[in-house]
């Protein structure tokens, strides 16, 4: 490849569609290596005699490690050409995905969940630098639809992979698809440097090109209130979403009695599920502002309007296996993922100069709070088994099952996220107009 890559450009050519679709396969291994844990959580935990409390204490490592790593290679991407960066931390977290099916204890099963997190949160930082350097301000938001996609194919894959390949005896029963996503990792990592050679992501920042039509507006006064606020959206979407990543295939199998072919292929539903909801909370903000809603305004009610579907976890408890049950839980994982494209914009109102900065220090906020409510969430769930059995022993039906408070809760949270938003945000910076491209 030339150096027609070198400088940003438009990303209706197949040079670059290819780099993107390259991203979006980045981005679909990692969650596959993510997700892979949470859909053999029972096999695992029957292997190694774990119960919720150490289960959650494996997320725990894995979040806090992931959380860690934001940082670490936010600081990274700034010093380092990505190019080699990008593919060494995907050998890495390819390692360590595979190393969890070499796992022959407790101990060591921590251990590898937290050399994948710590390599797995290298991707985003480095994903985003090479759509910067690829694409010209106007289509980078579209380009960074195509990355983001990818986390819903992962997780839509990975309970279809473990149902053909987790069960089958002449197989290496839950530690194979470990195995094959590791794999899949090394051969990504040929495919990058066979695309994205002739990208400029060195170390050093490419020439300045101002837009002389529309200027970078001044930060906002109020920086700090803002910032407070979108920590507590934050924080609030981030455990309702990784609550229901991390537990809901164990609720499904251990709390409902669903078999475990069903909970996998409902699991790929749910995460379909994600998808969708995410594709309509940003048509639906398009749609209001041309009904003449204000941007600001639109993404506030549609925030609302997720929330409201996340809201739905309040009738998990009086609903046994089966289709309604179901279908609240697709609702639900609408609801989850269509809160994050409203979030991403807030960010980027803050300060155009310092999005990246922003952005890193607020999925820290989120991936410590969100991690160290997994250990916690498995202590409730451990105590609400044994005291729900004493009901049974005792000849009475229990109130409430083992799995339901933690979820209840998780899905309700978006709601006070969205309430500090209608509280705190107010918008007087102008978005910036990128539907023309920069003049190179």
């Amino acid at each position: 490849m030339s150096d027609s890559l070198a400088e940003p450009r438009s990303c209706w050519s197949v040079a670059t569609w290819t780099v993107c679709i390259t991203l979006l396969l980045a981005s679909t291994l990692n969650y596959m290596d993510r997700q892979t844990l949470s859909n053999l959580k029972t096999e695992i935990s029957t292997e190694f005699h774990l119960d919720n409390t150490q289960y959650g204490y494996v997320e725990l490592g894995f979040g806090l490690a992931f959380a860690l790593g934001c940082t670490v290679f936010g600081f990274a991407v700034d010093r380092v050409n990505v190019y080699w960066l990008y593919p060494a931390a995907m050998l890495m977290w390819s390692g360590a995905g595979a190393g969890t099916a070499l796992a022959r204890d407790y101990p060591e099963l921590v251990i590898w969940r937290i050399l994948l997190g710590f390599f797995e949160a290298a991707h985003w930082p480095c994903a985003l630098r090479t759509t910067e350097r690829l694409l010209v301000p106007a289509d980078r938001g579209f380009g960074n639809s195509i990355l983001q996609s990818g986390t819903s194919i992962g997780a839509i894959l990975v309970p279809l992979m473990i149902r053909e390949m987790a069960h089958r005896p002449t197989l290496a029963g839950w530690r194979t698809p470990f195995l094959v996503t590791g794999a899949l990792g090394v051969l990504w990592l040929f495919l990058w440097l066979l695309q994205a050679r002739g990208i400029n992501l060195r170390s050093q920042p490419a020439p300045a090109v101002k837009n002389f039509d529309h200027p970078e507006p001044a930060r906002d006064p109020d920086f700090s209130r803002r910032y407070l606020v979108l920590i507590g959206v934050v924080v609030t979407i981030n455990i309702a979403w990784h609550q229901f990543r991390v537990w809901m295939p164990a609720f499904l199998e251990e709390g409902r009695g669903y078999t475990a072919d069903q909970k996998l292929t409902f699991s790929a539903l749910f995460n379909a599920a994600t998808d969708v909801g995410c594709i309509i909370a940003g048509l639906a903000t398009l749609l209001m502002q041309r009904w003449g809603r204000s941007a600001s305004h639109a993404r506030r009610i549609v925030f609302t309007g997720c929330a409201l579907c996340c809201a739905a976890s309040v009738t998990i408890p009086w609903l046994p296996r089966g289709e309604a049950l179901e279908w609240v839980l697709l609702l639900i994982a609408a609801g989850l993922l269509g809160l994050f494209p409203c979030y991403y914009t807030w960010t980027q109102e803050i300060s155009a100069s310092h999005t990246g900065k922003i952005a890193g220090t607020l999925g820290t906020i989120a991936w410590v709070s969100t991690s160290l409510v997994h250990p916690l969430y498995g202590m409730v769930i451990d105590a609400l088994k044994k005291h729900n059995q004493a009901i049974i022993d005792a000849g009475q039906t229990p109130i409430i099952g083992a799995f339901d408070l933690g979820l209840t809760i998780a899905g309700c949270l978006p709601l006070g996220g969205a309430a500090i938003v209608w509280w705190g945000w107010e918008s007087r910076i102008p978005a910036i107009d990128q539907s023309q491209s920069i003049p190179e």
